[in-house]
Parts: structure tokens; C-alpha cells; sequence
């Protein structure tokens, strides 16, 4: 069997625009072939199927049928161990059932001779559950050009009126993680923005939760926790579970939101619930708990259980264990109660987050069938990992990482700030100790983090497809996918520089002394980055018009962001610096910070309002310039502090020069 790994970005392509008698056909004269499904196969896969007719309509200009009858010359047919067409095929011999039947997750990807009476050859896409079906469905659709960045990218589809693929049998094998997923967090005011100007609505509804789920399905991810701070998944719209559990994804709630319940399904009415504490409102928490659960029977989701205090606080200022494990126990019967089934039959999973750590540093233990999940010091770098007799826990153990944040000691919210080497070195390790059941990565907006996302579900896929030496061919690709094999090395090239810069400092943590003037430092990391968009320019210029907003998007935006602000702080720096000692060059410096500033203000329009025609209006708001604090909490990105010498008419400006060691040295401008 020919396999490749995690997705087609792994894999050195096995479609071609050339026909021959010894390839499949999958377009010839702009006529796709005919997708096939049995009707009565699950939804998840009925759904892919209808995008995968629709990614031929971007490559072909016409879309694919979809039917569910195998008939004609040659067609795909997709579909899951257990429906008839996937039985009838392995019954006759044509596809192994031993390849699919007990496994998680997998597809396979096979050309069929005569499949069916009147079918000449079929391109067979089976799935050993409904998942592996869409992840195989999607897999062709990045085989024919189709980026899982598509739509939230505005990565262009290349033209084919002929397309072909090799024969051969391909699968991506199963998924070294269980769950693989994203935590859309922190989403006011950027996605809340955008959402708002998008759908009109004030919270994410179905709509836009399908197109995160299409998206997430098409990373071969297949978990997610949904934005809570200011929205709430189940109450604002009684359409995003089902459309969840229809399209394959499951759902869990974060760290401090336990038994299926959004924080602001609470604080939205908290005049009717009281206080959330359990030591005096036990009752009331109970019903709410055991309603969340009710919700989610029938459903994959994942229950969170244990409690922190109220908005994501401590609950207390020492970990009191006893009325944890109160808690954890009553929440055990609730599921059991609602579910009705034993509590170990419904996923479930304990964050050790922050203080939580410390209830089990204490001595709090939870069922065998918990999960446990770890997570890093919110800055990428992991704070904890199993040791060897903790490994053997059955309920296995999860990480939470994060490339957004907000908290002390300041947010982290408006650009992707985590070196490429940094996640790859800190997941392979964490997979290295065990912690293989969950992982969840903290994304914010969702946007600007398309590569870190990439790189994380990939890596959840199979954490060891790439070592230290490999690890950039995964950039390359990625870019290659992005914007054209031509592009892809001088692409990862300035990607990885990007990661590596940013990763020195937050944006929000940079200021005018975060670097030395004295030593030529400022100036050197100023350099770096006006070089780095040097280049990022050139290549911008030279790439296909069509794929401009891409590159937009995952490089020139961020660096040209990221740079002016490296420009200005180092201006500012300089201008107080020359304003102390009375020069009048304290002026120009002066001028290019308020420069600097006005061209921060421009660069976020153009994202919001010219780039891609608008399509990203509201996304790209972050207050950024301006903190004092760990959080943003001023009315809007504010002009650092500058000085202005005063020049007098005549005599140099009434400047004297003092020579040092005989010689005199003046500024041209003097």
C-alpha cells in the first residue's frame, strides 16, 4: 500500500492535468466525474461530500454531481464501513475490510475496477467511521487544489479542464490523538467584529460555526471548544450543536466552563441563579449542571467537570480539596442520571489549569476514566508532564496550548508570536511523555493564526512526521499549498524568520525599552525587520495577483505590522533619547513615530476594508499601542510619548557643538 501522511501538503501530489489510459480521470473537458453516496450514510459525510462536488465547481467551473446510485463510465465513490456500497465492496473482494474495520479515523484512498455492474473503474474513498470518510473526502480535495485555507485564507484554486491521478492505494493511517482541536477564545472585539459585520449578529450562530467546522474537518481535526467570552454556543443559537454533531465535530466546553455549559448561559442570569459556589448554592449548580449533560446526550461531546470560581478566577485562595471532590462526585451522578448510562461511558475531561494544579498537587484524584489535561504557562511553553507512573492513568492526558492569551502579565492577542521550532519542540515532547488522548490550541480570533494551526493539528496527527532537521519541509509545503510551488522556499523562508522575530517579544509587551540603544541592539532588530519586508515586498510583487490576499494574510500583513512597530518604538526611543541631551534631530525622530503610528492605522484599514474586498471587515481591531497594564482596558491604541526641541531661527538653530578628542562631528542635516 502507497500511504502518506496527515494531508496532501505531506504528500509530493498525486493528481496531474495530464490524461493517460494508465491514471484515473477525474476531469476531462472541464467535466468532473459523478460523486457517489449511499443515502443512507451519516450526514458528516453527505456534507463533505456536497463540498467535495463544490470544490470541483472552484477547479473545474463546474460542479460535480452527487449522486447515490454507482452508475456510469467511472465516478468516486465515498462511504463508510457499515453502509452498503462500503460492505457490498468488501464483500466482493474489491477494497480490505481488515484495513478499516476497528480502526479510528482512517480512510482509504483506492482506483476500483469494475466495482459495480456498469461502473467501468471508481475511485473509492472508504472510512472506517463517518470522520475517516470526510477526512479521505477531503484529502481528494486537496488533491485537487483545494486548500483547507480556501475560504479563510482566500487561497485561489488553480483552473483544470483535465485532471488525472495516479492508481494506487493511499491512507493517512489513524491519528496518533484522539482529539485534535482549536479554542476560539477571547473574541471581542476582532471575531465578535466581524461576525457582526458578516452575519449581522452579535454572537457566532450556525452559520458561521459551520464554515469553523468545515475548516476544522479539513485539518483532520475533529474537536473544538466554541468562543465564550462574550457569546454563548448552545444558548445563542439552538442550531450550533446539531450542526456540530451533523458535520462530524465534537464539542467540549474550556477549562473553567464544566458539564456541557456556557459561562454565560450563568452570568447572563446570575440576578435568578445567585452565587457560583458550590458551598452555598449547590442546589441551583446542581440543575444547571445536569441540564448542560441532558443537552449533550446522544452527542460525541466531551463533558468538562471540576469547577473554578466564577469568569475563569480561583475558586478559592487555597485549593480546598474536599469541596472539589464534592463537586467532581455529585457531577459524576448527575451523568450518570442524565446520561443513562454508567459515568465512564460519557468522555469526560479535568483541566489541571493554572491553580487547578494545585488541588492535584494536593492529592485530588478523579475516576480512571477522566482525562486529564495538562497545559503549557500560557506562552507556549509547557509547564507539566506525566511521569512514568502517572502515564498508566487509563483516562489518558490532554494539553491545552496556547498562541493567544490574555492575562497577566499582558495579553498576547494580535499576532502569532510562537517560533515554528518552539510548538514542534514542546507538542513532540509532550506526545513523547504520553499525552496522546486531547489536544486543544487556544487560536483567539482564529485569524491571523492559519500556520500555527496548521502545524498543531498536523502534529496531532503524527507528532513525529517531521524532526529537527525536517521540520521546515512542513513550512515549505504548507506555503507551496498557499501560494504555488515556485513561491513555497523563499515563502517558508521569510515565514520562519516572521515566527522567529515575533517570537523575541509580544507586540503588546513591545516598547521604546525593550531594546538597547547603547549597543546598537534597537537598531539591529529594527534592520531585521525592514529587510524582512524588503523581501516579503519583492516576492508579494512577483506571485500571481490572485494569491496576493493569501500571502497578505499569512506574511506581508503580520511583518509589515509587526516591523512598523519595531520602527516606531526604535524612533521613540531615539527621540527621547536626543531630546534629554537638546538636539534638535529629536525632531525628525519625532515626526517618524507620529508617522510610524498613522501608518499602523492604515495597515489594520487595509486589512479590514481593502483587502480581499472587505471580506475581513472588523477582524483586524486588536487595541495594541498603549498598554500599561496586563490588559487592554484604554479607549484606543494611543501615540507613544514624544519630545520636540525648540529650533530658534539662525545660527544652526543657536546648537553649539562641543568637539571631543580634537574633531567636531555634525549630522548632515546641521
Amino acid at each position: 500500500m502507497s500511504a502518506f501522511v496527515s494531508q496532501a501538503l505531506d504528500h509530493p501530489g498525486i493528481t496531474s492535468p495530464e490524461l493517460s489510459a494508465g491514471r484515473f480521470t477525474l476531469v476531462e473537458a472541464s467535466a468532473p466525474v459523478s460523486v457517489c453516496v449511499d443515502p443512507s450514510d451519516n450526514s458528516a459525510v453527505q456534507i463533505a461530500a456536497k463540498n467535495l462536488c463544490e470544490d470541483f465547481g472552484l477547479v473545474t467551473g463546474n460542479d460535480a454531481a452527487m449522486v447515490s446510485v454507482p452508475e456510469g463510465r467511472r465516478l468516486v465513490i465515498a462511504g463508510t464501513v457499515g453502509t452498503p456500497l462500503v460492505d457490498r465492496l468488501i464483500k466482493d473482494g474489491k477494497i480490505s475490510g481488515s484495513e478499516l474495520k476497528g480502526k479510528n479515523e482512517k480512510y482509504v484512498m483506492t482506483v476500483v475496477a469494475a466495482p459495480f455492474a456498469g461502473v467501468e473503474e471508481a475511485l473509492v474513498i472508504a472510512g472506517s467511521d463517518r470522520r475517516g470518510t470526510v477526512y479521505g473526502i477531503y484529502e481528494l480535495s486537496e488533491q485537487i487544489g483545494v486548500s483547507p485555507w480556501y475560504d479563510w485564507a482566500d487561497v485561489p484554486v488553480s483552473h483544470h479542464d483535465n485532471l488525472s491521478m495516479e492508481k494506487g492505494t493511499y491512507t493517512a493511517g489513524e491519528p496518533a490523538v484522539k482529539y485534535r482541536g482549536i479554542f476560539l477564545n477571547d473574541e471581542a472585539p476582532c471575531l465578535t467584529g466581524w461576525v457582526k459585520n458578516t452575519y449581522g449578529t452579535g454572537y457566532g450562530d450556525h452559520r458561521f460555526y459551520e464554515r469553523v467546522f468545515e475548516l476544522i474537518l479539513r485539518l483532520r481535526g475533529n474537536f473544538m471548544w466554541p468562543a465564550m467570552w462574550g457569546w454563548a454556543f448552545y444558548a445563542d443559537d439552538a442550531e450550533n450543536g446539531p450542526t456540530a454533531d451533523r458535520m462530524g465535530v465534537i464539542i467540549g466546553t474550556s477549562h473553567h466552563e464544566p458539564m456541557g455549559r456556557n459561562h454565560q448561559e450563568w452570568a447572563r442570569n446570575r440576578k435568578n441563579y445567585g452565587a457560583w459556589n458550590y458551598a452555598t448554592n449547590k442546589k441551583v449548580l446542581d440543575k444547571f449542571f445536569a441540564e448542560g449533560v441532558a443537552r449533550a446526550k446522544g452527542t460525541e461531546d466531551v463533558i468538562t467537570i471540576g469547577m473554578r470560581g466564577d469568569g475563569d478566577e480561583a475558586m478559592s485562595a487555597e485549593a480546598d480539596v474536599k469541596l472539589l471532590e464534592k463537586v467532581i462526585d455529585n457531577q459524576r451522578r448527575i451523568i450518570k442520571k442524565e446520561s443513562g448510562r454508567p459515568a465512564k461511558e460519557t468522555p469526560q475531561v479535568w483541566a489541571l489549569y493554572k491553580e487547578v494544579l494545585d488541588y492535584y498537587d494536593a492529592g485530588l484524584r478523579v475516576p480512571d476514566d477522566v482525562t486529564l489535561l495538562l497545559c503549557d504557562d500560557n506562552w507556549g511553553n509547557v509547564r507539566r508532564l506525566p511521569n512514568e507512573k502517572e502515564r498508566k492513568h487509563p483516562g489518558g492526558w490532554g494539553m491545552y496550548y496556547h498562541v493567544d492569551y490574555v492575562g497577566a502579565p499582558r495579553n498576547s492577542k494580535l499576532l502569532n508570536c510562537t517560533p515554528i521550532q518552539n510548538m514542534w519542540e514542546q507538542m513532540q515532547l509532550t506526545y513523547d511523555y504520553g499525552v496522546d488522548r486531547l489536544w486543544i490550541l487556544n487560536v483567539g480570533d482564529l485569524k491571523p493564526m492559519e500556520y500555527p494551526i496548521t502545524l498543531f493539528l498536523d502534529m496531532a496527527w503524527n507528532p513525529h512526521r517531521y524532526d529537527a532537521s525536517s521540520l521546515l519541509e512542513h513550512t515549505e509545503k504548507f506555503c507551496a499549498q498557499q501560494f504555488g510551488e515556485e513561491n513555497a522556499a523563499e515563502a517558508a523562508r521569510i515565514l520562519n524568520l516572521l515566527c522567529k522575530y515575533n517570537g523575541r517579544v509580544t507586540p503588546e509587551m513591545l516598547d521604546s525599552r525593550t531594546y538597547s540603544l547603547e549597543n546598537g541592539e534597537w537598531r539591529k532588530v529594527a534592520d531585521q525587520y525592514a529587510r524582512l519586508e524588503a523581501e516579503a515586498l519583492r516576492q508579494y510583487m512577483s506571485i500571481a495577483p490572485e494569491s496576493r490576499d493569501a500571502y497578505q494574510q499569512i506574511i506581508l500583513f503580520p511583518l509589515q505590522l509587526m516591523g512598523n512597530l519595531y520602527d516606531m518604538y526604535y524612533a521613540q526611543a531615539m527621540n527621547n533619547k536626543l531630546y534629554k541631551n537638546g538636539d534638535p534631530e529629536a525632531n525628525l525622530w519625532a515626526d517618524r513615530v507620529e508617522a510610524c503610528f498613522k501608518r499602523d492605522a492604515e495597515l489594520m484599514n487595509y486589512y479590514n476594508k481593502v483587502m480581499s474586498g472587505g471580506k475581513w471587515d472588523g477582524m483586524m481591531t486588536q487595541k495594541h499601542i498603549g498598554y500599561k497594564s496586563w490588559n487592554d482596558a484604554f479607549e484606543a491604541d494611543t501615540l507613544p510619548e514624544i519630545h520636540r526641541v525648540e529650533v530658534s531661527e539662525g545660527n544652526g538653530g543657536g546648537y553649539t557643538f562641543s568637539p571631543s578628542d580634537g574633531y567636531v562631528s555634525i549630522e548632515a542635516q546641521h
